[in-house]
């Protein structure tokens, strides 16, 4: 029987063995290429070359817009982005109208045309009031909005344990752990949810939305009727995705979590739901995981 230091030595023999390939002339016989290669200088040749290619491919991938069509690369935080931008952009445009038609009102008072009367009931800037200040999205930005919510709309996960008297179920508002629990003597009239950074923040059920808008406390806030006799409150938002007057369905995507507001001491959410006008503790109702 063979050793296994012979088989070793056969092997490595073979391997490193050169074969030589020749390119003839087919006219004059004559050798115009030859090349001598072993099959580890072959192994090693097509390694090298097929490394060289991956990390080309994976440059060019990576340093143009090629890469936007890989799957899952426009996360979250890059849509959240293109969001906030858009409604600045949405802000800056009603800026300039109202700008434009000051001016055009001031145009009117020097020659002439508009009496100071006339002008004064013209509401041309208007005040905006720190404490409340409702976002109005343009065409495409709602357009946007609302493909983005379609992507995290109807999370079964979410549904927790239902004690509503119409049967209806009550949604998660956001994934994470209760931070804070429900305290009335504390005048702590919610939980607090700590969460991803722009995670987002879903319909506890369906309703109408009846503020959504900034406190310089408790930073961008939804708050929410509910057909019956609940309201819910979400404290702390990054960005807000819905307006006043807005008709939403549970699990609906209704903000991203944040941490504006100067009560706020880290990124989370401050849930509250009211009852005919009192405070009760969501977990009595909702199952935080």
């Amino acid at each position: 029987m063979p050793k296994k230091g012979f088989r070793k030595q056969t092997f490595w023999k073979k391997i490193r063995f050169k074969y030589k390939l020749s390119i003839l002339n087919e006219n004059t016989l004559e050798e115009a290429f030859s090349l001598r290669l072993s099959g580890l200088s072959a192994f090693l040749i097509v390694g090298v070359f097929s490394f060289i290619i991956i990390a080309l491919t994976s440059v060019i991938i990576i340093s143009t817009p090629i890469r936007n069509y890989l799957p899952g690369y426009l996360d979250v935080e890059i849509q959240n982005e293109m969001i906030s931008q858009t409604l600045k952009a949405d802000s800056l445009e009603q800026v300039i109208n109202s700008r434009n038609l000051y001016f055009k009102n001031l145009g009117g008072i020097l020659r002439g045309d508009l009496p100071v009367e006339a002008a004064k009931d013209i509401d041309s800037l208007k005040i905006v009031n720190a404490d409340s200040i409702n976002l109005e999205k343009s065409k495409e930005s709602a357009g946007f909005v609302k493909k983005y919510e379609e992507e995290g709309k109807y999370n079964l996960s979410s549904i927790s344990r239902t004690v509503v008297p119409d049967g209806k179920s009550f949604y998660r508002p956001v994934k994470g752990m209760v931070s804070s629990k429900f305290n009335e003597r504390e005048r702590h009239y919610g939980v607090d949810i700590a969460s991803d950074p722009k995670e987002s923040v879903l319909a506890t059920l369906d309703g109408t939305i009846i503020f959504a808008g900034f406190d310089p406390n408790a930073g961008y806030i939804v708050q929410m009727q509910h057909k019956n006799g609940f309201i819910s409150v979400y404290k702390h938002n990054a960005i807000l995705l819905k307006k006043q007057g807005d008709t939403v369905r549970a699990g609906e995507a209704i903000a991203l979590v944040g941490n504006t507001g100067s009560l706020s001491t880290g990124t989370h959410l401050h849930f509250e739901l009211w009852d005919k006008g009192k405070p009760v503790d969501p977990e009595i109702y909702i199952v935080f995981k």
